[in-house]
């Protein structure tokens, strides 16, 4: 192994145990949190962008279990069940990718419904209901199931004779281009982030005409409380997810000769990289604890009360919405 080799990979090693395990950590806990905060009030069972961010949830811990702790124990502990089972091999590709496509999913249409459910239009307000809004996320649980079944295929345990090491990867080359230009390019890369941005844009808009509008106080607080959730949400997303994409598709498309970057640099780039594309799975939790002091309320009359007992009535401002934001 050279030198710029060993040095890459003790500075990974570091990096996935003292910057991984606590990112994978919090990023599991604060998930957990989120999933007891709005499984528990009704103010949020009752609205669709909660629910939306609800399976959010859920999804980013599977992400975080199936992609970031393997990435900590490959460069940290150097255990990479990727080259030992192909079954796992198969199994973490399917789940990076249903888990990833339905975190998207979920924020896109949870900035959508805040468009809809802030607009002018009476009919665009009910157009998500909680019913609906379940419908949709089944309509595309079944879409990333399908996407991800030409994954469990293409990927396979590969043995490669210069490096003489076994890697799980593409060996159907047929696969390539579609993973490539599809999965990687749109996506995980254009599709959502245009979409986030068209309509968190709108409906920040919306949210600035509310109070010029006659709108119930409950509704007009929340309303404005998840639109701030998912808007800062969005942008944060936007920043950690667009470094890793780049690189990982570059890895796969490029002429890697013909790059300034050696394969090894590049190598390190998507290992730094992934470590940040993970933030976006482990951070909504304290996004909203620091985007939002209803949020904060709710989360701490949550544990104290429902959980601990130490509350005996709910304090007013919880379910019931009052303008503190």
């Amino acid at each position: 192994m050279s030198t710029a080799s060993s040095s890459f990979a003790l500075i990974s090693k570091y990096i996935a145990i003292y910057a991984g395990t606590p990112i994978f950590i919090l990023g599991v806990a604060g998930g957990v949190c989120n999933l007891i905060v709005f499984l528990s009030l009704q103010t949020f069972r009752q609205s669709s962008s909660a629910i939306f961010l609800t399976v959010m949830s859920f999804v980013n811990i599977g992400q975080l279990v199936t992609g970031l702790l393997s990435r900590i124990m490959i460069s940290g502990f150097d255990i990479d069940w990727t080259r030992t089972s192909e079954f796992y091999c198969k199994f973490r590709i399917f789940c990076l990718q249903f888990c990833a496509l339905s975190s998207y999913t979920c924020l896109c249409l949870a900035t959508i419904n805040q468009f809809m459910a802030t607009s002018f239009r009476i009919r665009w307000q009910q157009c998500f209901d909680v019913k609906r809004a379940i419908i949709a996320y089944g309509i595309f649980l079944i879409i990333w199931i399908a996407q991800g079944i030409p994954a469990i295929v293409a990927f396979n345990l590969s043995y490669n004779t210069q490096t003489k090491t076994v890697s799980c990867t593409i060996t159907d080359a047929s696969y390539s281009p579609y993973y490539s230009y599809v999965y990687l390019l749109i996506l995980q890369g254009v599709l959502h982030l245009v979409i986030d941005t068209t309509f968190g844009s709108l409906a920040y808009w919306n949210v600035r005409q509310i109070p010029y509008r006659t709108v119930p106080l409950v509704r007009r607080e929340l309303d404005k409380q998840l639109t701030s959730m998912v808007l800062v949400q969005v942008v944060y997303k936007t920043i950690v997810v667009v470094p890793y994409v780049t690189i990982l598709f570059i890895l796969y498309t490029a002429d890697l000769s013909k790059l300034a970057l050696s394969t090894v640099q590049l190598n390190f780039l998507n290992f730094i990289t992934g470590m940040i594309y993970y933030l976006n799975f482990a951070s909504p939790f304290y996004i909203y604890m620091c985007v939002s002091k209803r949020f904060r309320q709710q989360f701490i009359y949550v544990v104290s009360s429902i959980y601990y007992g130490k509350a005996k009535q709910q304090p007013a401002g919880i379910n019931e919405v009052t303008p503190i934001e």
